[in-house]
């Protein structure tokens, strides 16, 4: 966070045996470096780009676990999440697997050098089509994300938004541990009361001809209350469904919000995360 408790990245970190594993969403390397390396000042620290080196697969599911044990990896898989293995093998070389589960379910990370990458690919193809799943790519991604009501960095929250409107406190900030840049924003928030707004499920219009565009307007006795951040005509619900921030006055679950775009308005409801038929 910045001084002023606004977000500049959200991340995952791993402590390796000798270095610490970032993370992130893809664009932010040098964003990452700058802050890192900003108050770098008596340590001996190095910040490397591991993305020359290394590739992420990820198997995510019901039957993440199932897939990722069929590779014959390693002898016993992390069993919660942010838990990690690392595995020395003589042909693919040092890979990492992660407990993350990224889609609401349960899910495995892993970083696999960039020469064992296809080899990797192939086996873990093969086995999600074992037991009924397929390769996908960053759409059906983001659609299960939704669907399970996970905001992600550079779509769902950015620069502009503090950490307790996303709704990641639980896990991304820490009450009790020493300062930190952005503590004293957050703990005044967490002791005199709520952030003015907040992430919100939403429930969209069956009807609508297109999808709400991200900033597009949310109203609520014909005052402006939120927007919209990411949106998805979801095939497992069937229904229209997003994601949006909305003033604390009128982001109560069961709100009934007025949605304007280019095409015209229609009705929106808050709804409990996640997403439910």
């Amino acid at each position: 966070m910045t001084a002023k408790g606004k977000l500049e990245s959200d991340l995952n970190i791993y402590a390796l045996a000798n270095e610490l594993l970032l993370d992130f969403e893809p664009g932010y390397s040098a964003a990452v470096a700058q802050r890192l390396e900003k108050y770098v000042i008596a340590d001996d620290v190095q910040v490397v780009d591991a993305a020359p080196h290394y590739g992420l697969l990820s198997a995510q599911g019901p039957k993440a676990e199932a897939v990722v044990r069929s590779l014959g990896l390693a002898a016993e898989l992390p069993e919660k999440p942010m838990e990690f293995v690392t595995v020395n093998n003589a042909t693919l070389g040092e890979i990492y697997i992660m407990n993350q589960p990224r889609t609401g379910t349960s899910g495995f990370d892993l970083f696999v050098p960039v020469p064992a990458l296809g080899a990797v690919m192939d086996k873990m193809i093969a086995a999600a089509k074992d037991v009924g799943g397929r390769a996908c790519g960053w759409q059906a991604l983001e659609m299960a994300r939704l669907e399970a009501g996970i905001p992600r960095f550079g779509a769902d929250m950015d620069e502009t938004n503090l950490a307790p409107e996303a709704g990641i406190e639980t896990r991304a900030i820490s009450y009790a541990k020493g300062c930190y840049i952005g503590q004293e924003v957050i703990a005044r928030i967490r002791t005199y009361g709520q952030v003015a707004k907040a992430l919100r499920g939403l429930r969209l219009a069956d009807d609508l001809k297109e999808l709400p565009a991200r900033g597009d307007k949310l109203f609520h006795d014909g005052k402006e209350v939120g927007y919209i951040t990411s949106a998805l005509a979801s095939p497992t619900l069937k229904a229209n469904i997003a994601l949006g921030y909305v003033r604390k006055e009128a982001n109560q679950i069961g709100t009934e919000l007025r949605l304007k775009t280019a095409q015209g308005e229609s009705l929106v409801k808050t709804v409990e995360l996640p997403f439910r038929p």
